[in-house]
């Protein structure tokens, strides 16, 4: 069972798709950052290291030091995931643009990613070849049986952690489902007709989506701690690359950035 409790004070950056402000910048979707070598400079690179290195000894129940403190880890009985939780400073969310962006990871952040397609007959057949426990298909049948029940539609949202649908379906999703799914931030991935269902199950458990709403503190997941801690660096290192270069003023506009584990304490790698 995956845990990704955030903590309150900060907003969860996935899969919202609520309209924004007019004006406002959104990055497309599966799009990179803008390539940049300097921008993680601001980040000490052996500063991360450890810590990383630290949240994943914490979450094997071993013992780390933090600052002149040791500290007992515990192993969770559920997969952990690692946030990265950013302060924002200089931007007021009432008065400057909001922003919305996406970007694919190179490791997949949440090891038990369970996904819903809502599946032309075909598309429904790919997914059963997949023989993915955490990827069901949905039909227009099953979905017609929902008839637009609030309750039920806000159970199914909850069920899964995304949706894709065939091309043909997203079309269909406002009168079969009402806004459920819009509200819930989870609206569908449209896949195509050429689309591989596989590799379009593969870049959405990828793909971490960002949204800068009404408060100035940000969380996301953007590992697990089954990673060793190479990847876990390196879905850090794109998930910053592509906040920063949404925000106005770059690195400017960011106070503080932290990591940790669910369930573990956290660590700030940038001040």
């Amino acid at each position: 069972m995956d845990d990704h409790r955030v903590s309150p004070a900060c907003a969860v950056l996935m899969a919202r798709r609520d309209p924004l402000p007019k004006g406002s910048p959104r990055v497309p979707c599966g799009s990179s950052p803008p390539e940049n070598p300097a921008t993680m400079s601001k980040i000490d690179a052996d500063l991360m290291t450890d810590s990383i290195s630290k949240i994943l000894a914490y979450a094997e129940g071993k013992e780390i030091k933090i600052g002149k403190d040791a500290v007992k880890g515990k192993k969770r009985p559920f997969q952990e995931t690692i946030e990265l939780q950013i302060t924002l400073k200089n931007y007021d969310p009432t008065k400057d643009k909001r922003f919305a962006g996406t970007v694919q990871l190179p490791h997949g952040p949440i090891r038990n990613l369970k996904l819903c397609v809502l599946a032309t007959a075909e598309h429904a057949k790919d997914v059963a070849s997949l023989a993915d426990p955490r990827v069901e298909a949905r039909t227009v049948e099953e979905l017609k049986k929902l008839n637009k029940n609030k309750k039920l539609v806000k159970k199914m949202a909850k069920k899964y952690h995304a949706f894709l649908a065939s091309q043909s379906i997203i079309k269909l999703i406002p009168r079969l489902l009402g806004p459920g799914l819009n509200r819930a931030g989870k609206f569908p991935t449209p896949i195509s007709a050429t689309d591989s269902v596989s590799s379009m199950v593969e870049e959405v458990q990828r793909t971490v989506k960002f949204q800068m709403k009404k408060v100035v503190c940000l969380n996301t997941p953007v590992a697990n701690v089954s990673m060793n801690v190479d990847q876990v660096r390196a879905n850090i290192v794109a998930s910053v690359n592509l906040l920063v270069s949404m925000l106005k003023k770059k690195w400017q506009n960011v106070k503080t950035i932290y990591i940790k584990s669910s369930m573990g304490p956290p660590f700030q790698i940038f001040f």
